[in-house]
């Protein structure tokens, strides 16, 4: 049994071999994350464990991307709970993925496998068994987390408590799966991105992130609130209005994404964009489940679903499905903002009183005492 790392340190966890669910094998798979709190109830396999399930581009610092909601007396209350968030499989935040080395020598590059939402899952589980957890109190996870939690429940529902599945959809849709395929081509056609065998070779496909980072960012945030800020306005010192199309002179909005843009391809890595945004392509709780409606049906976990009124990209009415058809529905909640699938991350006091609503509502089901604790 492994220990811990310190709260708030990174640490990475061998899980061994992954199978996923189209047959690849993945050897030597291991997955980083970060934890907060102690952990109780080890003996009884009860745990106080909240995992946080992060969203395409994020990782396993969710007090970064979540701040003012992880720590002591907050919504995810670490006087209580063990706050766990791992990296998912493909990822570039230390779990493996196509940057990683490979077995056999240089990087996984294209030898990297095409990975499902449920092969996300069933690498979470393979981490919590090497640390010899047995189950965890709650999972709570946004837009790609939404849909990892989901699977969470339908998979594995003897070992949580309860789920919290946050903007995302039962599965994707024709328009999803077109507008992320559009993103993935950009990357794809970079002239840098060498078949996704870029690594070692000083060039990287940045250009072709830049795009698609451009292209997602429109469907992350609201029409009304990108009209509001920046409207048909000139970037400050440039003309958009010229004789001629001149790429250096940008309206507003242009420069804004731009800025998103050189944002993401300092911090993340492309192929890692196109391994996760293809998992969520393939995300489909019904596949083999005899369809949708079935599949939640036979989800007995007891799930929160949210949902922003605003968003683009996972319109409210695929909450709405969500929560007319699973078997076990806690409640829903709605986050009203202009901001659109982004509120999720940005409007902090929603978010404050719904993890909350739905810790409460968990909660029901019994906690471990807190006497003696894995730390």
């Amino acid at each position: 049994m492994s220990r811990l790392v310190a709260p708030g340190e990174l640490g990475v966890v061998n899980i061994g071999t992954l199978r996923t669910e189209a047959g690849a094998i993945i050897p030597d798979a291991r997955i980083a994350y970060r934890r907060w709190g102690k952990l109780h109830g080890l003996d009884s396999g009860r745990t106080n464990i909240i995992l946080v399930e992060h969203s395409l581009t994020s990782g396993p610092d969710v007090d970064e991307w979540w701040p003012g909601l992880i720590g002591p007396g907050l919504a995810l209350d670490t006087n209580k709970y063990c706050v766990v968030c791992t990296n998912s499989i493909g990822g570039c935040h230390g779990s493996t993925g196509p940057s990683s080395p490979h077995p056999e020598g240089g990087y996984w590059g294209s030898r990297f496998p095409g990975i499902s939402i449920r092969d996300q899952v069933t690498a979470e589980i393979a981490f919590l068994d090497a640390l010899g957890i047995e189950g965890v109190h709650a999972v709570i996870g946004g837009s790609m987390g939404g849909a990892r939690a989901l699977e969470w429940a339908a998979m594995y529902p003897e070992r949580l408590s309860a789920a919290a599945i946050i903007a995302v959809s039962a599965r994707a849709s024709a328009w999803q799966i077109g507008i992320q395929a559009a993103q993935i081509d950009a990357i794809e056609g970079d002239p840098h991105w060498h078949g996704g065998n870029y690594y070692g070779t000083g060039q990287q496909p940045r250009e072709g992130l830049a795009t698609a980072r451009r292209i997602a960012h429109l469907t992350y945030r609201g029409e009304l609130e990108l009209d509001e800020r920046f409207g048909v306005e000139a970037q400050e010192g440039e003309n958009p209005l010229g004789p001629v199309r001149d790429p250096q002179q940008r309206f507003a909005i242009e420069s804004y994404l731009d800025y998103q843009a050189r944002k993401l391809t300092s911090r993340f890595d492309a192929g890692s964009y196109v391994t996760l945004t293809d998992a969520l392509n393939r995300h489909n709780i019904g596949r083999g489940r005899g369809g949708l409606n079935r599949a939640l049906a036979t989800i007995q976990v007891p799930c929160f679903v949210v949902g922003v009124d605003t968003d683009i990209l996972y319109p409210y009415h695929q909450q709405e499905h969500l929560s007319r058809n699973l078997g076990n529905v806690l409640g829903m909640a709605r986050i009203s903002s202009p901001v659109g699938h982004d509120a999720f991350l940005a409007e902090f006091r929603q978010m404050n009183r719904i993890i909350r609503r739905f810790i409460t509502l968990a909660s029901a089901a019994t906690l471990p005492e807190p006497g003696s604790h894995f730390s």
